[in-house]
């Protein structure tokens, strides 16, 4: 079975992650195959909108820093190919809609709040758990967040790593919709069909200009995040985090 689920029905192309057993964390497999149907799609006329969306309990935790060697095998190419993704949800010139059916964090998170429309069901959480593991939020979290729902708050879930709820995160502005879990799929598949009947050259002016509005500076942004967790990564502090992580303690960070 893949790793990515790709699914093309009445206009709408489905993108579902597909590794429920470790909470759809991004392989660099996935990573590449939602990148690459993404920049694919503006070129199909048959594809009217996308819908990213996970199985299982998660939406995606991010990056895959599992196994007592993700300190050593994790590097800047891991940001690259989540850059892309960000550049390819951002740069379409379709609707894509993010249907958060659980926990959406690091850069899971900053995939979903790429999206134009973002359906978190009521038990989803969001979360840049970044710091927890010595490093600093990307994927272009660091504007996407700060746009969506100011500077504080922004601050609050990058320092504190705290979690925010579904409906936390529609009241702070975060997401545009919030369902029971019940009603979610249906939800979903709604605003998909009118997105996928709407008028595509209306929408993809729409998008360019809000998003010309409220990131100017996100390509600024992905290279200063790329820049930071570049040095992050090759510190003690990081490696600290991760071999924390896979070990279930809490980690003691030096500054080193």
């Amino acid at each position: 079975m893949s790793d990515l689920e790709v699914h093309l029905a009445d206009g709408v192309l489905w993108l579902r992650m597909n590794r429920p057993e470790v909470f759809n964390a991004l392989s660099d497999e996935m990573a590449t195959g939602l990148a690459e149907e993404l920049e694919r799609s503006r070129a199909r006329d048959e594809v009217r909108a996308v819908v990213l969306t996970g199985t299982g309990a998660a939406f995606s935790t991010g990056a895959d820093i599992s196994g007592e060697d993700a300190h050593e095998r994790f590097d800047v190419r891991a940001l690259d190919a989540a850059n892309r993704i960000i550049r390819a949800v951002v740069h379409l010139d379709k609707p894509v809609l993010a249907a958060v059916n659980g926990v959406a964090a690091g850069v899971g998170c900053s995939a979903a709040l790429a999206a134009d429309i973002v359906v978190a069901a009521e038990s989803a959480s969001f979360l840049l758990a970044f710091g927890r593991v010595g490093l600093m939020p990307d994927g272009g979290a660091s504007a996407t967040v700060a746009a969506s729902i100011g500077r504080a708050r922004a601050m609050r879930m990058a320092l504190l790593a705290e979690p925010l709820s579904a409906t936390e995160a529609l009241a702070a502005g975060l997401v545009t919709h919030v369902a029971g879990d019940e009603e979610f799929p249906d939800l979903v598949a709604t605003l998909a069909r009118r997105l996928a009947a709407g008028p595509p050259l209306a929408f993809a002016a729409a998008k360019k200009a809000v998003n010309a509005a409220t990131l100017p500076h996100l390509e600024d942004a992905l290279e200063r995040e790329r820049t930071g967790q570049s040095v992050l990564l090759r510190t003690r502090d990081a490696a600290e985090g991760m071999r924390a992580f896979s070990e279930r303690r809490r980690p003691v960070f030096r500054g080193e």
